[in-house]
């Protein structure tokens, strides 16, 4: 299965006396075709390493909860990657190709960091499988799979998350200078006026505020009282800027 070793390149289109300079120039002759054992181990190692990393997205993030399609991309991604990589004939040409290709989810979703470096993991493992390195890309899926783990069993860099982000709506015709203070004080360590905006072609504003809430804070009630002083419009409640709202009302 591995005729030049575990770590080494199980594609034989490969020749052992190509040096790395042809290679990256892009000087290199065109490469032989691929073998049908060796296609099939590189799609099915890419296809198999998808699925596992989208297992260790789901058991990390099972608190927070996460996407159907955003496990099924993980999936796909690594699979797609090393089929595009095993049909160009040059490996400067198919990394240029697959550098290009990841950043069409860069440049098209924004998301939380956390779930774009998933999708760098998936990626960079389809590439190694694409240009016929299955062995370390076991390897390298082993290890950063166990940190993964081991950060989230520990929640390591994790907060007690009481540093949101509040978003409250006014009508224009409201003084809001002291209006929500009292409320403000009794739910919150801390509270800054970050930034005023009009919305609704100038009808309504938006004020953002920096919060640090309490622990044991009723997040409802908090809710309830702000309602109360800005008219019941539209209250968001972020733990920060790359999360979905929380609370809306």
């Amino acid at each position: 299965m591995f005729p030049n070793g575990f770590f080494g390149n199980v594609l034989s289109r490969y020749s052992e006396d190509s040096d790395l300079d042809s290679v990256l120039n892009g000087s290199s002759p065109i490469l032989a075709e691929i073998k049908a054992g060796e296609f099939f181990l590189c799609i099915l190692s890419a296809l198999v390493i998808g699925f596992l990393i989208s297992v260790i997205y789901m058991i990390t993030h099972r608190k927070e909860g996460y996407s159907q399609s955003y496990v099924m991309t993980m999936i796909m991604l690594p699979t797609i990657v090393a089929l595009i990589l095993l049909v160009i004939n040059s490996t400067a040409g198919a990394i240029s190709v697959a550098g290009a290709f990841s950043l069409v989810r860069f440049r098209s979703v924004a998301g939380d960091p956390k779930d774009i470096s998933y999708i760098f993991f998936a990626m960079a493992l389809g590439v190694s499988c694409g240009i016929g390195y299955v062995g370390f890309s076991i390897v390298f899926f082993l290890i950063l799979a166990a940190v993964m783990f081991v950060i989230a069993f520990f929640n390591f860099g994790g907060t007690k998350r009481r540093n949101m982000t509040l978003k409250i709506t006014i009508p224009e015709n409201l003084d809001y200078q002291g209006v929500f203070e009292p409320v403000l004080k009794r739910y919150t360590e801390f509270h800054k006026l970050r930034r005023v905006k009009t919305t609704n072609f100038g009808t309504l504003f938006e004020l953002i505020y920096s919060v640090n809430v309490y622990e044991d804070m009723n997040q409802k009630k908090f809710i309830d009282e702000l309602r109360a002083l800005n008219g019941n419009m539209t209250i968001n409640l972020v733990f920060f800027k790359y999360d979905d709202k929380i609370y809306e009302n």
